[in-house]
Order: C-alpha cells, then sequence, then structure tokens
C-alpha cells in the first residue's frame, strides 16, 4: 500500500510562482513513476497530465506549461517538486500528485493524493 502526500497549493498573484510537493510513503519496494495531474474549471474539461517523471528518462511536460514549469524527483526520499513559474489565470485549478510503484509484496501499485488547489488570481 502506498500513501501519497501533497502540499503547496494556494493563491497567487499572475506571473508569481508556487511549489508543489508530492511526497510517497508506505510498503514500497521502488518507485516507477511520480508526476503531476490537474483539472482547471470549466465545463468538461478533461484532467490534464501537467508533468511527470519516469524511471530513467528525463521529466515530460505538458504543452500548456512547458517552460514555466520544473519537475524535479529526489528518488531517496521519493518525494517530486513541481515548481511553477509565471503562473496564468488559466493554470488555476486542482493539482493531484501521482505515485506508480513497486510494492514489497511485488504487487504494481498505483495512488493519486487527494489534490491541492492552485489559485492564481489579482
Amino acid at each position: 500500500h502506498v500513501q501519497v502526500s501533497e502540499s503547496g497549493g494556494g493563491l497567487v498573484q499572475p506571473g508569481g510562482s508556487l511549489t508543489l510537493s508530492c511526497e510517497a510513503s508506505g510498503s514500497i519496494a521502488s518507485v516507477s513513476a511520480m508526476g503531476w495531474y490537474r483539472q482547471v474549471p470549466g465545463i468538461q474539461r478533461a484532467r490534464e497530465l501537467v508533468a511527470d517523471i519516469t524511471n530513467g528518462e528525463a521529466p515530460k511536460y505538458a504543452a500548456s506549461v512547458k517552460g514555466r514549469v520544473t519537475l524535479s524527483r529526489d528518488n531517496a526520499k521519493n518525494t517530486v517538486l513541481l515548481r511553477m513559474n509565471d503562473l496564468k489565470a488559466e493554470d488555476t485549478g486542482v493539482y493531484w500528485c501521482y505515485v506508480r510503484a513497486r510494492g514489497e509484496s511485488g504487487s504494481y501499485l498505483y495512488e493519486e493524493g487527494q489534490g491541492v488547489q492552485v489559485n492564481v488570481s489579482a
């Protein structure tokens, strides 16, 4: 079983910066991937994969945030940081962290956090 803890959401002015943090814990043997989804307000808006990182690969970013967002991972601590700069009103939404891992029992695990709210407003 894996637990996902998120922090760092809040209110920021347009052009400002925010860092979201995510930690995976529990009976984990190894983490294969971590990342962040978001859902922005609007009718029938699909959830968007903002950024993620898989073992042995460079981070991947959605086109909507590329150049403004950096995802970094600490393998020893099973954490990722999502640093967001030059935030825009359209970045407002709920952000969820996800974790893909291998449990100590050998099982494959997938878990998401509860989500954090990001509000970009003057």
